[in-house]
């Protein structure tokens, strides 16, 4: 039994309005409000929807919800609002605030791209979103499971290649497309909050070996360069997003699970498909190089125009890159704010319309490449309040090698802090709680008899990044902390992203020296249920987050108020 057999005809989810036609095995979305009625045998009278019916060998069935609804806009010149709540005949019912709510959990994420791919919902179901998706196979650069126990990181691509009509005159003719737009989404354990880090695509670094995975299946090692652009990690001498995502790993010591890469023409669709996105500006801008034209204050942008305000850089601040991050921050800032202030999601053929968009944009890891796959990483993301996204860009200061400034690197004393606290899933919108609460489980954990460092006994395993991590560690521990019982175990069966320390109930006074000696969070501790017989060890497994001996593995509690943040629930006016 429905809603409409229980007398809440006015209470219906979206998402109840895609129903399963046993007949022909397909999702089919439900129109007319009529009880108990299933797709297949739900019917109008009218001679335009008669005129549109296909057969099957059950009986007669209407179209999918897209053919529908171009059609009909196309015939009589309807509007899709109109086309999808069936014609005169069927007032379109506006979904209450308590199930709006509802839907609008499904959305969230850092970009408009990932906003959208959570939007979709339960919609994503619907097949033919599956052969929209564009995936590459990056090997193990990424993470194949869509969710992981903690922390996801996902970096998000923009390009720079000509694809798309009227494209031409952007990027480099003849490119394969850069590294262009760049930013590192970090979801925290919990889903409570994220961070969203621009990486400059004019900050130099070192790209790294990568292994790329070729059309035969075959794999190739695109060697590393010194010293050269972030953007050219991708698109250049064969690299893959996979060589992307490895060198951002070598800058922050932050391993993506997984990527989705844009182009100029996915900006276009998708900000089209929205409806548009709300930005402001301080001032007027008249840009003859982007042909960008807005007035002071509000305006709404979409298609060209909102392309044109993304690769803008001559009419903020001093003209750099670094401000063109700022306005990309605001503009997705708001695109976020748009999708989940809207009624986007409580409209059928709105969200249909895009989620066609949004899947036809994307190019993903296959890890993360079917509609399914995207649902259930959209779910989680679509958890995060967006008081709680804060946008943040890599603090970086001009390259000394160069005489003419052009080129960036990373800040020497507030980047690392940065990449600290994200690797310690610290929120940066909720720093004072969490250093408080850290402060609080850590003295827990301190508290209590600790042994002395000749009475530890405990094997090392290397789980992390580091070649000879183990073998370092006990000659640390034995060398300079005392801790003489310790054995070096080698690699771990598996790699990790977390240290580990594994010991006994009457082990935990030898846990609380160690965990003082190497800085252990409280997290990291494993109490065991039973009691370790004779001489037997703690297990100690570093983790992706150990950097060295005798680093503490505890992040910072705090980053410099230098490093300019902004929040995705606020908006602000481009300088």
């Amino acid at each position: 039994m429905d809603a409409q057999s229980r007398g809440r005809a006015d209470d219906i989810d979206p998402a109840d309005q895609w129903v399963l036609n046993p007949h022909t095995g397909n999702y089919e979305l439900r129109l007319d409000q009529s009880a108990g009625e299933s797709p297949a045998a739900a019917r109008t009278t009218t001679a335009e929807d008669s005129g549109r019916r296909t057969e099957s060998p059950d009986g007669p069935r209407r179209e999918v919800p897209a053919q529908r609804s171009r059609r009909s806009a196309q015939k009589d010149g309807r509007g899709p609002e109109a086309s999808a709540a069936g014609g005169a005949g069927r007032r379109k019912r506006k979904a209450p605030k308590a199930r709006r709510k509802k839907a609008l959990m499904w959305t969230g994420g850092v970009t408009a791209f990932v906003v959208v791919a959570a939007g979709v919902g339960a919609y994503v179901l619907y097949e033919r979103f599956n052969g929209n998706i564009s995936t590459i196979d990056i090997g193990d650069a990424g993470n194949n499971d869509v969710l992981s126990d903690g922390p996801m990181n996902i970096l998000i691509i923009g390009t720079d290649k000509r694809t798309g009509k009227g494209n031409e005159g952007y990027g480099d003719k003849g490119s394969e497309g850069h590294a262009d737009t760049n930013i590192l989404f970090h979801v925290s354990e919990d889903r409570t909050n994220a961070t969203a880090l621009s990486i400059p695509r004019d900050l130099m670094t070192d790209i790294p070996d990568c292994e790329t995975v070729q059309p035969d299946g075959s794999t190739k090692t695109i060697p590393g360069t010194p010293r050269v652009r972030f953007n050219v990690s991708l698109g250049q001498e064969g690299r893959n997003p996979g060589c992307t995502m490895q060198t951002v790993e070598a800058i922050t010591g932050i391993k993506p699970d997984h990527f989705m890469m844009v182009d100029f023409n996915a900006v276009k669709e998708l900000t089209t498909a929205v409806g548009g996105v709300k930005v402001c500006m301080a001032k007027p801008i008249n840009d003859p190089k982007s042909h960008l034209e807005l007035p002071q204050g509000e305006s709404t942008v979409a298609g060209e125009d909102a392309l044109a305000l993304l690769r803008t850089r001559h009419s903020f601040g001093n003209e750099s890159d670094l401000d063109r991050i700022k306005v990309q921050q605001q503009f997705l800032g708001s695109m976020i704010r748009e999708m989940k202030s809207s009624d986007t999601l409580t409209d059928p053929t709105k969200l249909f319309k895009l989620a066609d968009a949004a899947t036809n944009a994307l190019t993903v890891d296959k890890g993360i490449g079917s509609a399914k796959k995207l649902m259930t990483l959209a779910q989680e993301i679509g958890k995060v309040d967006t008081k709680n996204i804060t946008f943040v860009t890599l603090p970086v200061i001009d390259n000394p090698a160069e005489t003419v400034k052009a080129t960036v690197v990373p800040h020497p004393t507030q980047a690392e802090p940065l990449f600290a606290m994200m690797r310690s899933d610290t929120s940066l919108t909720e720093v004072k709680q969490k250093e408080k609460a850290a402060k609080s489980k850590q003295a827990a954990l301190l508290k209590g008899p600790k042994a002395a460092p000749a009475d530890v006994r405990v094997d090392v395993l290397n789980g992390g990044e580091i070649a000879g991590a183990a073998g370092a560690t006990v000659t640390w521990l034995q060398n300079q902390q005392g801790v003489l019982k310790s054995t070096n175990k080698a690699n771990a069966p598996e790699k990790i992203k977390k240290t580990t320390l594994e010991y006994a109930p009457n082990q935990a006074d030898q846990a609380r020296a160690l965990a003082e000696m190497m800085g252990l969070p409280a997290a990291a501790m494993k109490q065991g249920t039973a009691d370790a017989e004779g001489l037997e060890a703690m297990v100690l497994t570093l983790g992706a987050d150990f950097k060295g001996a005798g680093i503490p593995i505890t992040g910072p509690a705090k980053i410099s108020d230098d490093v300019e943040r902004a929040s995705a629930d606020k908006a602000v006016c481009a300088k």
